[in-house]
């Protein structure tokens, strides 16, 4: 008995003094720090969703059209239609997209996607459908222009400024890939000024972005955030003929300049410095003694061209086009595609350390190209021909395929062709129209040291 109450009066005293030390000195844990920062990958998924696309797909799906190019071609149905031509008519439809940019109809789209042509149909989205007629083309930049009419006004996407397009930003591409009308995805500016080909005789600046865009989606609208046309949607570049990561589009600045030439001139107007141009890069730079590495460097001046009567000089930088950054060729050539002849651009150069900024008249672009044997070539004003000794002759510009590019024949000046006299561009085309492909090309010129020669191109 005594052991019980000894042990009873044991826990009386053990409890109560727990709970006098509970309610005399509190248990606590030291504060913990609140974190100010958030993991990146919720600032990435923040970002994303506090960007809307809903109201710039409302404001552009309705116009952009489904373009259908139904084109005839004969086939064969004996050996005879098999070499002399002939056989049973077939009709081939092929199928794109296209832009409304006007509410009387007009609808910007590729030349590929309307290239031969017998018959255009456009449908829209509320399912109407169209016959629309050609305006124009210009395969060089690949924009054609066609136009449907209706009873009412149609909807059409307003133009953006392309060149206000910054890196990361927001894009929507709108169009029928696969027949699938009515097709919005969403990516991001990748890149400026893409020359995909310097090869092409085309030189091109493409807008590059990840929205996906497949076969179909040709003709289609590249649009901002806000639902304005910064672009059209021209080309991928895939090992399978499918979207893997990049797709490519025409500047709107550009696309608009060329449906403008058409529908003012019927066909495109090319302004251009008059110069010479390489692009910089450290190699370029050691050798020119010059501490820039962007940039586009003069490597010559045309006589009586908008740069030389300016006081542009071989070996100054162009840094920038009015106020537009200039990074390398392709950013010169993208900003110059947006302008006419006789249109003036303050041009920003280096030299000898110093930058300054000298006004410059566009001159004409008055090139063609001789397929047949991958160059391109340009005419010449008196007092270039003179300079060389010359009394006719057009210059070689550039090379379109990498097999000519080897043999450096930029800045030739060819005197005929064929034994025929050239003078002009206009006497190429007259000359390699009338002659037999099957006929080996006879090229008389005068290499850039001043030594004629011929060449026989078979």
């Amino acid at each position: 008995m005594r052991l019980l109450l000894v042990a009873l009066l044991a826990g009386t005293i053990t409890l109560g003094g727990y709970k006098m030390l509970e309610k005399e000195t509190p248990i606590s844990f030291a504060p913990q720090p609140t974190s100010h920062y958030i993991p990146t990958n919720l600032t990435a998924i923040g970002e994303a969703l506090s960007t809307d696309f809903t109201e710039a797909a409302e404001k552009t799906v309705h116009a952009v059209v489904h373009v259908k190019n139904i084109t005839v071609s004969r086939q064969p149905t004996n050996i005879y239609e098999y070499f002399q031509g002939g056989g049973q008519p077939r009709a081939m439809i092929g199928s794109g997209s296209g832009v409304i940019i006007s509410p009387d109809g007009y609808i910007i789209t590729n030349n590929h996607v309307i290239a031969n042509a017998a018959n255009l149909e456009v449908t829209l989205n509320n399912n109407r459908t169209y016959t629309a007629k050609l305006v124009g083309t210009d395969p060089g930049t690949d924009i054609a222009l066609i136009k449907i009419e209706g009873d009412g006004d149609f909807p059409f996407i307003p133009f953006g400024d392309s060149n206000d397009v910054r890196l990361g930003e927001w894009v929507l591409a709108v169009g029928n890939p696969f027949n699938l009308t009515s097709t919005v995805t969403a990516g991001i500016i990748s890149a400026k000024a893409r020359d995909l080909n310097q090869f092409d005789g085309n030189p091109q600046s493409f807008i590059q972005t990840d929205a996906a865009v497949n076969r179909g989606n040709s003709g289609g609208a590249l649009v901002n955030t806000r639902g304005e046309l910064i672009g059209i949607n021209t080309a991928i570049t895939s090992e399978t003929g499918s979207y893997v990561g990049y797709s490519f589009a025409v500047p709107s600045n550009n696309a608009r300049k060329v449906i403008e030439d058409i529908l003012e001139y019927g066909n495109v107007q090319r302004g251009i410095l008059g110069i010479q141009v390489g692009n910089l890069n450290t190699e370029v730079a050691n050798k020119m003694g010059v501490d820039e590495t962007q940039g586009v460097i003069i490597g010559g001046i045309e006589k009586g061209s908008g740069a030389d009567k300016s006081g542009l000089k071989q070996g100054d930088i162009i840094k920038k086009l009015d106020g537009v950054q200039v990074n390398k060729f392709a950013d010169m050539a993208g900003y110059l595609g947006s302008k006419r002849p006789n249109d003036v651009v303050e041009v920003t150069i280096i030299r000898n350390g110093t930058e300054k900024t000298l006004p410059v008249t566009l001159v004409k672009l008055e090139t063609t190209s001789i397929d047949d044997l991958g160059i391109e070539v340009k005419n010449l004003n008196k007092a270039e021909l003179k300079e060389r000794g010359l009394s006719n002759g057009v210059m070689v510009t550039r090379a379109l395929t990498p097999e000519i590019a080897r043999y450096k024949l930029e800045g030739i000046i060819i005197t005929q062709l064929n034994d025929e006299t050239v003078n002009n561009i206009e006497d190429v085309k007259s000359i390699m129209a009338q002659r037999n492909y099957r006929s080996p090309i006879k090229m008389t010129f005068m290499d850039t040291q001043g030594q004629m020669n011929t060449f026989i191109f078979r």
